[in-house]
């Protein structure tokens, strides 16, 4: 048996404490990463799961203070020891949110970035690009420019830069957290490949069932920095908390049985007669020169509804939402914003009806501190002070960061700044919510808890939201917009759209486990809802 300091990774007995911080965020954590394995890291935010990556790739401690004990050795060195020059040959890292990895405005630049840095010579790195962007399938991005690329896109293309380092370790945060569930399944398929072929791999993931379906080597699971189980895929299913970890739906409905039924009953009561968002023959371009990003759209938004928005990555949802809150203006049709014209109002005009959340919180995150990110909308649509102050208040509980109402949101980590840009926009008590992704980057306990929280607030007349995550979609609309190549596929209640697989699978979502139990329990529930109210039926 190869001894451990042969191992691509072992850890042993590994705490950090930031410096800040009163306690460890990860203690005393002992596994090891052998060559092809592919090791799945599972927990809540919060359980140490970046900090662990940080401590392997060397920016703990070099970009990050605190207390240090404990080894790592990668291929039997000492990791502290190692040059970052000579680590990051060795590890090659994928962040979980592709705005902060992507630095060059092609793709072809970003690709070549850390092959340059290496001084490869000009024909080594072409060949590398030309390499990574062929294993990846996307040869066709290589002259795009990074700005304009989707979420799932520039996720692809950040990992092209990373395998063109030809790593021997691949750790991967949240790879899955921009992607469709076709690409999700794709994606994970690639990562086997890639252990299969002799790459080291650790995968954190809040996907845990989707990542559970390739079959990792290992599973890693932390809860509040703690190592609780370390061992095959099977055994966590024994150990994991449900409420924390989202596991297959089968698996939750036995274990909930013995638990009391969760009550959920949401505020927002559909009406299907007041339209408040009309999409009416909506085409759309970004320039002459390129093709229509939109055609011919046509659907309505009634009070009372809680619409999702599926489709592939690039298929056009998030170029659909904006142009409600009139960032975007059609290139022929209109768009109607409670009987308004959307071409003859401002955006701020507009913002005073919808509130939206961003994909990516780095593009609307910028004050020193969360309660001054918070207060800066309600402020600007004139609300009182006493006012902003509880709303402010409420937002923060609502998305379970009050504690952090000092810090600087830009400081957080991918997921928290998710949950900032939302309590920022549900500070500002707009009537129509639309949210681009909000549980990216979120632990299942904590998307369900904001989710719940946002659907009992009183105040919304409708909610949308896209997503790539169907169960969410199952467990919260009542209406779902499936969205191909541009075009509206499908949109009708989600019992009724959710059911046609086929068509789901022409728009790339991919059925899971809750959804065939919706379906099968439908005719005693009723309603589409999770795994936890299932179990009481």
């Amino acid at each position: 048996m190869t001894q451990s300091n042969e191992f691509p990774l072992s850890i042993q007995n590994l705490t950090f404490q930031y410096r800040i911080r009163e306690q460890p965020a990860i203690e005393d954590l002992t596994f090891t990463l052998h060559e092809g394995e592919l090791l799945l890291v599972a927990g809540a935010s919060g359980c140490g799961k970046t900090t662990l990556m940080r401590c392997i790739n060397g920016l703990i401690p070099r970009s990050y203070r605190g207390e240090l004990s404990g080894s790592i050795t990668l291929f039997g060195q000492d990791a502290r020891r190692m040059p970052m020059a000579a680590l990051s040959q060795l590890v090659g890292t994928l962040l979980q949110d592709p705005e902060r990895q992507i630095v060059g405005s092609f793709v072809l630049n970003e690709v070549a970035f850390g092959l340059e840095n290496l001084a490869l010579s000009r024909g080594e790195i072409l060949f590398r690009i030309e390499e990574a962007l062929n294993y990846l399938g996307i040869s066709h991005l290589r002259d795009r420019e990074t700005f304009g690329l989707s979420g799932g896109e520039k996720q692809k293309v950040a990992l092209a830069g990373v395998l063109a380092m030809r790593p021997r370790i691949l750790l991967l945060d949240e790879p899955l957290a921009s992607l469709d569930p076709a690409s999700a399944q794709e994606a994970l398929a690639l990562f086997r490949r890639l252990a299969d072929e002799g790459i080291s791999i650790m995968l954190v993931e809040h996907r845990v069932e989707d990542a559970l379906n390739i079959k990792p080597d290992a599973v890693l699971y932390l809860d509040e920095g703690r190592q609780v189980y370390y061992g095959d895929a099977e055994g966590l299913m024994q150990v994991v908390d449900y409420h924390k970890v989202k596991l297959p739906a089968p698996v939750v409905l036995e274990r909930a049985k013995q638990a009391p039924a969760p009550v959920f009953e949401p505020s927002v009561k559909p009406d299907g007669k007041q339209p408040l968002v009309m999409f009416q023959d909506v085409t759309f371009r970004y320039d002459k020169a390129l093709p229509d990003v939109l055609h011919d759209v046509n659907f309505t938004i009634h009070k009372g509804d809680v619409v999702a928005i599926l489709g592939p990555n690039g298929a056009g949802k998030t170029t659909l939402v904006k142009h409600a809150l009139g960032l975007l203006k059609p290139t022929q049709g209109q768009v109607l914003l409670e009987g308004q014209n959307t071409r003859e109002i401002s955006v701020a005009q507009a913002a005073q009806t919808i509130g939206y959340v961003f994909q990516s919180p780095s593009q609307m995150l910028f004050a020193p501190t969360v309660e001054e990110e918070l207060s800066f909308g309600p402020r600007n649509l004139h609300h009182d002070k006493a006012t902003i102050q509880q709303d402010v208040d409420l937002s923060l509980n609502v998305v379970n960061m009050a504690e952090y109402r000092d810090s600087p949101p830009l400081a957080l980590s991918f997921g928290q700044q998710k949950r900032i840009s939302i309590a920022a926009v549900l500070a500002m008590r707009s009537r129509i919510l639309m949210m681009d992704e909000p549980t990216a980057g979120q632990d299942y306990w904590n998307y369900i808890a904001f989710m719940d929280a946002i659907l009992q607030m009183p105040g919304f007349d409708a909610i949308i939201f896209i997503t790539h995550d169907l169960d969410l979609a199952v467990t919260y609309a009542n209406r779902v917009v499936l969205i191909h190549d541009g075009r509206i596929a499908e949109a009708g209640p989600t019992e009724s759209v959710l059911s046609d697989f086929e068509l789901l699978r022409r728009c790339r979502v991919v059925p899971t486990s809750l959804l065939a139990l919706n379906l099968e329990l439908l005719p005693q529930t009723g309603r589409f809802t999770r795994a936890e109210i299932l179990a009481h039926f």
